[in-house]
């Protein structure tokens, strides 16, 4: 119920920081996610700060709105948000993690789903396709935010 996905890219980890915790801009990079805004009088990256990601499952369908709350916020080192469930509970954990190497920074992205009952069923059920499919696109942020960072 987790993964990750790590990318070199050739900038500082300041430069990487401020393109992963600029939520708003998660909708030039994930091929799900396609807009963010922070809600809740958020203008930034904070933690307790919440935002409104506008999700288009699996690129085509169904749409909805998630609400999530940045759980992590060190400049330079990680960014982390949960997506919230009903009643504000987790159900799924996002994260960041910056380290300098070789002049540049590596970048890894992951996922971890709570560990409660429907979501372990779920998985139990789907998770084969779904993890593949969160992989990919954890991939596909990663080297699109990298082209953004190196070239931008």
């Amino acid at each position: 119920m987790r993964d990750s996905v790590t990318v070199h890219m050739a900038a500082s980890p300041a430069q990487v920081w401020a393109l992963v915790s600029d939520v708003t801009r998660i909708g030039e990079f994930s091929p799900e996610t396609f807009e963010a805004r922070w809600v809740g009088g958020a203008t930034g990256p904070a933690v307790g700060a919440k935002f409104r990601g506008h999700v288009r499952r699996n690129q085509v369908g169904p749409v909805y709105w998630t609400t999530c709350r940045v759980e992590v916020c060190e400049p330079d080192r990680e960014f982390a948000f949960t997506v919230l469930g009903p009643g504000g509970m987790s159900i799924n954990r996002w994260s960041y993690r910056l380290e300098a190497r070789d002049g540049g920074t590596d970048v890894t992205e992951s996922f971890e789903l709570a560990a409660i009952a429907p979501l372990r069923l779920y998985w139990t059920a789907l998770g084969w396709a779904r993890g593949r499919r969160n992989h990919n696109d954890m991939a596909t942020t990663l080297n699109r935010m990298k082209i953004a960072v190196e070239h931008g």
